[in-house]
């Protein structure tokens, strides 16, 4: 077999603070989905672009023949978020951020096919895909919906994010829910403006949505089995602009979040059930826009033990965490883990990491050589050294 390149932390480095210089957000991702297809097709991967938009799938076959096919999931995509960290690759683009690790994620994905290119030694297919969208926009079902599976069959797919307040060598594997469903509503009641002083002469939409925002969560509290996890927060609530006119309308936006797809539907119809009884009792009109999102991500417990073990090779038994409660935030890699058994996996980001989302985040340039190794330690398990589970 050839020799086996592993790239510089230097190597990673760049490419990653170029990405996180340059972000782009949900289905733009135009540059920084160049650069990726240029890389792999310079290591001599056959390489695929344009699926939903700005998504590519990288394919290499291994030096021993046929077998499997895996497929490992990087996201590109940037947040709307304006970046507060005073470092040279601070982002260029007002506005915007890699405030989620995605440049970190894209970087270590591309450094496991850079080292699993320069010596292919299995047998089988491995499909590098790196995903365009994946905050709020669902870039994987995107990706799913132009072909992914149809175009490159696989038996398993896996990911990993960051997560800050996990050590740098640690890890989290869950063998069931990792991330939770995710559903987003825009709601507008509207009424009969009047003057603030004659309250009477009109239909009070404040009220109204002042009672909605204490008592939808109660359908939480209590109404929802207390071993199920859920939660229901109103996060926007706009109304008004002066001292002495009762508005016509209120907009209320917010997210519902649970684990148990039964529990899901029935936490939507009561939602419903609320806000028709209270618009009417109020003499309003309601208009309810209801989204269902993300479904929850769902680990395959047998793939997540052969995760689980490399991770113990690679990290050590005492740095890979078995035990940690799922996160009630959610990912759209639920939708390609739906269709084919798949892990998604935590890597530590630093216990003094700010959190995701937060405009002082940045990716731990410490992470990036343990998340190619896990890439390429877990394609070989899998596919040289037989740990890929039986399909059922």
């Amino acid at each position: 077999m050839s020799e086996t390149v592993w790239p510089t932390l230097t190597d990673l480095q760049a490419w990653r603070h170029d990405f996180h210089r340059h972000p782009e957000t949900a289905f733009e991702e135009h540059r920084t989905s160049g650069i990726v297809a240029e890389l792999l097709e310079g290591w001599g991967l056959e390489v695929h672009t344009g699926l939903a938009g700005t998504g590519v799938v990288g394919v290499l076959r291994g030096a021993r023949g046929d077998g499997p096919s895996i497929g490992l999931r990087a996201d590109m995509d940037a947040l709307h978020v304006t970046e507060l960290n005073d470092v040279p690759h601070a982002s260029v683009n007002t506005g915007r951020m890699h405030a989620c690790g995605h440049d970190g994620h894209t970087t270590m994905l591309l450094g496991g096919a850079r080292v699993l290119a320069s010596n292919p030694d299995f047998a089988g297919t491995v499909h590098f895909i790196f995903q365009p969208a994946e905050e709020n926009e669902g870039g994987a079902r995107a990706m799913i919906e132009d072909g992914l599976f149809e175009r490159f069959p696989m038996q398993a797919v896996y990911s990993m994010h960051n997560w800050p307040g996990l050590p740098v060598g640690a890890a989290a594997v869950h063998s069931g829910p990792v991330m939770a469903a995710f559903d987003i509503f825009n709601l507008t009641l509207t009424g009969k403006g009047c003057h603030a002083a004659m309250p009477h002469l009109g239909k009070d939409t404040l009220l109204a949505a002042c009672q909605l925002v204490t008592q939808l969560p109660a359908l939480i509290s209590r109404e929802q089995e207390a071993h199920k996890p859920a939660i229901l927060s109103v996060t926007s609530f706009n109304a008004g602009d002066t001292y002495n006119v009762m508005p016509e309308q209120v907009k209320l936006r917010g997210t519902v979040r649970c684990f148990d797809m039964e529990q899901r539907s029935r936490i939507e119809q009561r939602f419903r059930d609320v806000i028709e009884a209270t618009a009417k009792l109020h003499g309003l009109e309601a208009e309810l826009d209801y989204r269902v999102s993300y479904p929850a991500t769902i680990n395959s417990p047998e793939h997540a033990e052969v995760c689980a073990e490399i991770l113990t090779g690679l990290l050590g038994a005492a740095s890979v965490r078995r035990e940690l409660p799922p996160s009630m935030a959610s990912e759209d890699f639920s939708f390609m883990s739906q269709a084919c058994p798949g892990v998604y996996i935590w890597m530590g980001n630093g216990e003094d990491s700010a959190s995701l989302h937060n405009p002082k985040y940045d990716f731990n340039d410490r992470v990036l050589p343990l998340g190619v190794r896990y890439w390429v330690e877990l394609t070989l398990g899998l596919l040289r050294d037989g740990k890929l589970p039986a399909a059922k």
